[in-house]
C-alpha cells in the first residue's frame, strides 16, 4: 500500500508510491584500460605478443565466451580498444586478427554504473506517446548512476503514468556508451564569445578565426591551428592552442544505435571538465515558439577540482548535444530551465551563490549574464541554503517550482514555491513546512537525511514527482495539483 508522508512535513497528502529504483551492480559498460603512457603501453604490447598462437587462440575464446553475455558486441569493444592503444604507442608489424582482439582485451577494463547509488531523478513526457492508450502518457526518467570513484553518469528508464498509478519497463541487461560524434559542427560567434569568457582570446587567436567558417569542425580548428603556428617553441601560443581544443572538446555530440533500447544508453564522462563526473541533470520538454518541441537538461560537470555547468540538447533521446553554458551567472550547481520562454528571454532559476535562489534571464540559450534574487532560506527547515528541485510546471494560477532546503543535520527537505505566470521572479506563495520529508524508512544511505528531486511531471492534475532517497536509490511520490496550489496560496 501507498506511504502516507511524514507527519513533519506539509499537511498536503503525498502519496508514496511502491516502487523503488535501486542500484544494479551488474550493469557494467567496458572502457579503454591504458595504464601509464605510450612507453608502459608498448611494453605491454611486447609481452603480449611474446605469447605463442596456440595460447592466444584459446584466451581470446575464453575471454569472448565470458564477457558477450555481459556486453552486446564484446570483439568490437576489443577491437575498438586496441586501435586507442595502437594510437598511443604506434601499431606493431602485422598482426593476425586473434592477436588484436587479446590486446583489445588487455587494454579493457568494465565499470560498474551503479555499484554506489541510483539517484536524483527528473521525468518528462516521451517524445513518442504512440500506442498509449487513453488517459496514459508514456515517460522517460533520466537518473544519476554512481560508480566506483563516485565517477557519475545519466542513465535513463521508461514507462507509463496512469490514473492508477506509474509502471517502470523493465531495464535492459546491458548498457552502452556513445561516442562523440567526429567532426560535428561548432558555432562560431558562441565559441569566440565563450573564449572571450575564459579570458583566452588574444591577438594570437584572430588570425587563426579568420580561417573558421561561421559553422566548424575540430578537424578545421586543428588544421588553422597549425596553420597560424609559429616556428620555434612559444608558450604562449601553446597555452591557446590548448585553450581553443580545451573549449572545442567541451562542446561535442553523441549519437546511439538507434536499436539500442533507452534504458540501455548511458550518457558517460567525456570531456575534460566532467573526467570525475556528470551529476544532476534537469530534463524539461520546451516547446519554442514556433510550437516546435526540444528536450533541454542542465547538469553538473565535476573535474575533481571545480564545478561547470553544461547544456544537453535533444529531439530524439538518441542523439544528444552537449555544449557549456557561459556567463557569471552559471558558475554555480542546480540550474533549471523553465518550459518556454517568457517574452523573449529563455528563463531559469539557479543557485549561482551557493545559497540563495536567483531567477536569471537571457536572450541566448547558452550565455547568462542577468539574476534577480527570487527566494532565500526564510523557513528553520531551510535555514542553510536553497535550491531547485527541477524545471517549474506552468499552471493556471502560476509556475509550480518545487524546492529544497538544508535544515539542521544537514537535512534535504523538499518544499515549494508559487510565481507570477507573466513574471516569475515574483513569488506569489510558498510552503511553510516542507512538501516531503524522509520517513524513517528512507533515512539511512550513502547521504542520510536526504530527499531530492530534479524535476516532477504532471499528469491529469496529479503532479508526479520521482524523488532521491538519501542519494542511494530513487521512488515516486504523487500529489494533487490542485491541493498544492490551494496551499501555496493559502
Amino acid at each position: 500500500m501507498p506511504k502516507p508522508t511524514d507527519p513533519r512535513g506539509s499537511s498536503l497528502l503525498v502519496t508514496r508510491l511502491p516502487i523503488r529504483l535501486a542500484a544494479d551492480p551488474r550493469r557494467v559498460i567496458a572502457r579503454p584500460f591504458l595504464p601509464g603512457k605510450a612507453p608502459r603501453i608498448s611494453a605491454i604490447i611486447t609481452r603480449v605478443l611474446a605469447l605463442s598462437d596456440a595460447d592466444v587462440s584459446s584466451m581470446l575464446a575464453t575471454l569472448v565466451a565470458d564477457y558477450r553475455q555481459r556486453h552486446k558486441d564484446i570483439r568490437g569493444i576489443f577491437r575498438q580498444n586496441y586501435a586507442a592503444a595502437a594510437a598511443l604507442a604506434g601499431p606493431p608489424a602485422e598482426l593476425t586478427e586473434e592477436r588484436r582482439l587479446l590486446l583489445g582485451a588487455y587494454f579493457t577494463n568494465e565499470y560498474s554504473l551503479e555499484s554506489v547509488a541510483l539517484f536524483n531523478p527528473s521525468m518528462v513526457p516521451h517524445p513518442d506517446q504512440n500506442g498509449v492508450p487513453k488517459g496514459q502518457v508514456r515517460f522517460i526518467m533520466s537518473l544519476r548512476a554512481c560508480g566506483e570513484g563516485h565517477i557519475s553518469s545519466i542513465e535513463f528508464r521508461t514507462g507509463l503514468v496512469s490514473a492508477g498509478g506509474v509502471t517502470i519497463d523493465p531495464t535492459s541487461r546491458f548498457a552502452l556508451t556513445a561516442r562523440p560524434v567526429d567532426d560535428a559542427l561548432y558555432d562560431k560567434a558562441s565559441y569566440v564569445l565563450k573564449l572571450v569568457e575564459m579570458k583566452a582570446h588574444n591577438a594570437s587567436a584572430d588570425p587563426i578565426l579568420a580561417l573558421l567558417d561561421n559553422d566548424f569542425t575540430m578537424s578545421d580548428l586543428k588544421y588553422a591551428i597549425e596553420r597560424c603556428r609559429p616556428q620555434g617553441s612559444v608558450t604562449l601560443f601553446k597555452e591557446l592552442a590548448d585553450n581553443m581544443l580545451w573549449l572545442a572538446h567541451s562542446n561535442y555530440q553523441l549519437e546511439f544505435s538507434p536499436d539500442a533500447p533507452l534504458s540501455e544508453r548511458v550518457i558517460f564522462p567525456v570531456s575534460a571538465n566532467e573526467s570525475r563526473g556528470i551529476e544532476d541533470a534537469r530534463f524539461v520538454r520546451f516547446t519554442h515558439p514556433d510550437g516546435r518541441a526540444a528536450y533541454y537538461a542542465t547538469y553538473t560537470a565535476y573535474n575533481g577540482f571545480r564545478v561547470l555547468p553544461q547544456l544537453i540538447e535533444t529531439d530524439d533521446f538518441r542523439h544528444f548535444k552537449i555544449n557549456t553554458l557561459n556567463g557569471r551567472c552559471v558558475q554555480n550547481k542546480g540550474m533549471a530551465l523553465f518550459p518556454r520562454k517568457i517574452g523573449k528571454d529563455f528563463v531559469m532559476a539557479s543557485r549561482h551563490d551557493g545559497e540563495n535562489l536567483f531567477l536569471l534571464r537571457s536572450e541566448n540559450l547558452h550565455f547568462w549574464n542577468e539574476s534577480t534574487p527570487l527566494h532565500a532560506p526564510k523557513e528553520p527547515w531551510e535555514l542553510v541554503q536553497v535550491g531547485n528541485c527541477g524545471s517549474p510546471i506552468e499552471t493556471d494560477e502560476g509556475w509550480v517550482l518545487l524546492t529544497h532546503g538544508v535544515g539542521p543535520m544537514r537535512q534535504y527537505w523538499m518544499g515549494a514555491l508559487l510565481l507570477d505566470l507573466e513574471d516569475p521572479s515574483r513569488v506569489i506563495g510558498s510552503l511553510r513546512e516542507p512538501l516531503l520529508v524522509p520517513n524513517q524508512d528512507e533515512r539511512d544511505g550513502y547521504v542520510p537525511n536526504v530527499v531530492y528531486s530534479c524535476g516532477p511531471m504532471l499528469h491529469d492534475g496529479q503532479l508526479v514527482i520521482p524523488y532521491a532517497i538519501s542519494d542511494s536509490y530513487s521512488s515516486i511520490a504523487t500529489v494533487r495539483l490542485r491541493d498544492l496550489v490551494s496551499q501555496l496560496k493559502g
